[in-house]
């Protein structure tokens, strides 16, 4: 057994550790409001490495009905929603996203992470499997370890190989889920929705894809993966999205049909022993949800943007995927290197975060850039100027 002094000791080991191997992490603050063009240490920085993919983190609206809500009903919910905790704008937030997405229903969760845990550990138990994509979000990953189901993992966005697990053990347990991202985050591909989509039918599987960073961005309107699909709402049991990224505000919701959230509130721990988000943030994810359905152009925007920026650098020779979405990976590979550039981009005024294991696979380290509605033009055509000046610090083997 360790005392305090023996922990404190390892876990100072432990920090010299990721030191020396430079991975340790360090906090960087935003010290203006959260858009493309802001403040970061007191330096004047363009933000490449947001989730705030439409601008509305500071939008007029989305604040007005902030404060107003606030005025009106206080700052917090002041309890859990089983409680005393639902207010009439959870309730109205939910009947609007449902409308939104094109589903029955809808059931406001505090964040993505503790909708994706909540669903996972309670719509499959022991007894039950789950196939799962390999790189799903970490909250996937977590949310299948709690729910204590046998876990399938299939190779990244091989059908071919999900149909293989589906017919050897799809029959050998109790309920079968498929999970899947719609958008994968640290890599900005698609999943084959349609073709899962189909194979969760034929298998009778239930299927619960995880749509953070396709809300507000895909499809018309900015509906969502369903919509850029053309895939019947009812072809996904349970669609998991957030109001924090390209919505703006702060939250998670899972739709579908109100049986499966009817479960979840009776039976989801991360739902039921939380308190509920307060006014201020339903006002604001109200006043976004309004925004995109009253300005389906917003999300168009953004994808015209992304379609520029993703052919620029592919003529400045960098490795670029057509994929619609505003997350653009450039793979460096050394973790070390990976963050050396990030630095020279922050030196030039922009600030893209090197990500580096665990958030990705050894030797996969890379800039994750994400690109926003509100990033001007001329800006865009200044940021991809650096990227040719700073083209060589990509090629393997350079530390300069």
């Amino acid at each position: 057994m360790t005392d305090g002094k023996s922990a404190l000791l390892q876990i100072r080991k432990e920090l010299a550790l990721l030191d020396s191997r430079g991975m340790r992490r360090e906090l960087k603050t935003v010290t203006g409001p959260q858009r493309s063009e802001s403040t970061l240490g007191g330096q004047s920085m363009t933000i490449l490495c947001s989730n705030n993919y439409l601008g509305l983190a500071d939008h007029p609206r989305l604040k007005e009905l902030a404060v107003e809500m606030t005025r009106k009903y206080g700052c917090s919910s002041g309890a859990s929603r089983l409680i005393s905790g639902t207010m009439t704008l959870h309730r109205q937030l939910e009947e609007e996203l449902a409308v939104f997405k094109g589903t029955e229903g809808a059931l406001v969760y505090n964040c993505g992470y503790m909708a994706n845990l909540g669903v996972l550990s309670t719509v499959v138990d022991e007894g039950d499997v789950i196939f799962s994509d390999a790189l799903n979000h970490a909250s996937i990953v977590d949310g299948c370890r709690l729910s204590r189901a046998e876990v399938k993992i299939y190779r990244h966005s091989d059908v071919g190989h999900l149909v293989d697990l589906l017919q050897r053990f799809g029959t050998s347990f109790g309920r079968r889920l498929i999970v899947t991202d719609s958008v994968f985050s640290m890599d900005g591909d698609l999943a084959p929705l349609p073709q899962i989509a189909s194979l969760a039918k034929r298998y009778d599987a239930l299927l619960l894809v995880d749509d953070a960073h396709a809300t507000g961005v895909l499809g018309r309107g900015g509906r969502g993966s369903a919509s850029h699909f053309q895939l019947p709402p009812d072809s996904i049991d349970l669609l998991m999205g957030t109001l924090g990224k390209a919505m703006g505000s702060c939250g998670a919701f899972v739709a579908g049909r109100r049986e499966y959230l009817d479960y979840l509130i009776n039976k989801s721990r991360s739902f039921i022993y939380t308190t509920a988000l307060p006014p201020a943030v339903l006002g604001a994810s109200l006043a976004a949800v309004r925004l995109l359905r009253e300005d389906p152009g917003l999300a168009a925007e953004l994808r015209e943007k992304v379609e520029y920026f993703r052919r620029a650098l592919r003529k400045l020779g960098f490795d670029v995927s057509d994929d619609p979405t505003p997350i653009i990976p450039l793979i460096v590979g050394d973790a070390g290197q990976a963050m050396r550039i990030s630095e020279k981009f922050m030196e030039a005024g922009v600030f893209i975060q090197g990500i580096r294991p665990p958030t990705v696979e050894p030797g996969s380290s890379r800039l994750r850039i994400t690109i926003t509605r509100d990033l001007s033009w001329t800006r865009m055509d200044e940021i991809l100027a650096v990227f040719s000046q700073l083209h060589g610090s990509f090629l393997v083997g350079d530390a300069s």
